[in-house]
């Protein structure tokens, strides 16, 4: 007898893992559909928070938009655990979504933004050098809770204390970190890596406008506008970006998906903003080929699954 819940035998089936507040996916993943369909995979929207999911009927779970976990990461941590294939797997899910890795990242000898920490019920002053900082909690998705603060505008250092202050109330960590202000004219490039039969392969790389135009002010949305274009990637980007993923614990092997995002530095250098290995927006729609290239790396995944 066939157990029903068990994956399918012949034709994979995919979940492809959102939330609720987007329960027919975002339309960049829906351009992933017919390229899976075309490949003879069943590909489903399923809400991670869902109760009724039965995640043992799916060949492999795929994350893309469950972008409501930043305030209850433990639950999303813990529900990773039990899927039982993944992409990415639960362990890398763990460590990247608190942006604490980026120390690790840099220890490793990444370039990365300078960053100091702020826990929970540890009192906090804005540096006495004029600048522009950023605030954001280390848990985060979507630049939600993030602010960019002017220190020498007296105006914005009340409201840079009260922003980390509104975060230590709720318990989280937070980051502050100077503004790259070079975002506002050359942008910030993403570059798409998608698994291959050797690793993750360079798929495409897109430009995105600057997004912070001042202090945060507790606006409730799950994720900010973004202004995307195509762009080319450097070798010099490719170079940091290769660097970043040689240091994901466990090796780079074992991703579906990478997005490294990169600004140049003070002296023009590419600087690590994040390393997105959980939910990344990919930018199909951005790049020719590139949803063809993500179900190939889909039956990639399927195939070390079933091996």
């Amino acid at each position: 007898m066939t157990d029903q819940h068990q994956p399918t035998r012949g034709k994979p089936r995919v979940a492809l893992v959102t939330c609720a507040d987007l329960p027919d996916l975002d339309p960049d993943d829906r351009l992933l559909l017919d390229p899976l369909a075309r490949r003879g995979v069943t590909a489903e929207a399923v809400d991670w928070a869902e109760p009724a999911a039965d995640w043992t009927a799916y060949d492999l779970a795929v994350l893309r938009s469950p972008w409501d976990y930043a305030l209850r990461r433990d639950e999303f941590v813990a529900w990773a655990s039990r899927v039982p294939a993944l992409a990415n797997p639960a362990d890398v899910v763990r460590w990247n979504t608190d942006k604490r890795y980026l120390a690790e990242l840099s220890a490793a000898g990444v370039r990365t933004v300078p960053t100091s920490w702020v826990a929970p019920g540890e009192d906090w002053r804005p540096p006495a050098a004029h600048g522009e900082y950023v605030v954001k909690p280390a848990v985060s998705a979507g630049s939600q809770d993030t602010g960019r603060y002017d220190l020498a505008d007296p105006h914005h250092r009340e409201l840079a204390v009260a922003h980390v202050r509104r975060l230590s109330d709720a318990g989280r960590l937070t980051m502050v970190q100077p503004y790259l202000d070079a975002v506002d004219t050359a942008g910030e490039t993403a570059l798409l890596f998608l698994a291959g039969p050797d690793g993750p392969t360079f798929s495409h790389a897109i430009r995105k406008g600057p997004m912070l135009t001042g202090p945060d002010l507790g606006a409730d949305a799950l994720y900010r506008p973004e202004e995307i274009t195509a762009r080319t990637a450097t070798p010099e980007q490719l170079a940091v970006a290769e660097r970043a993923l040689a240091a994901v614990p466990g090796g780079p092997g074992r991703l579906l998906y990478a997005r490294v995002d990169l600004i140049p530095g003070p002296d023009g250098v590419p600087v690590l903003v994040e390393l997105e290995l959980t939910e990344p927006s990919l930018f199909l729609g951005h790049a020719d080929g590139a949803a063809d290239r993500l179900a190939d790396a889909i039956l990639t995944h399927l195939g070390r699954a079933a091996g």
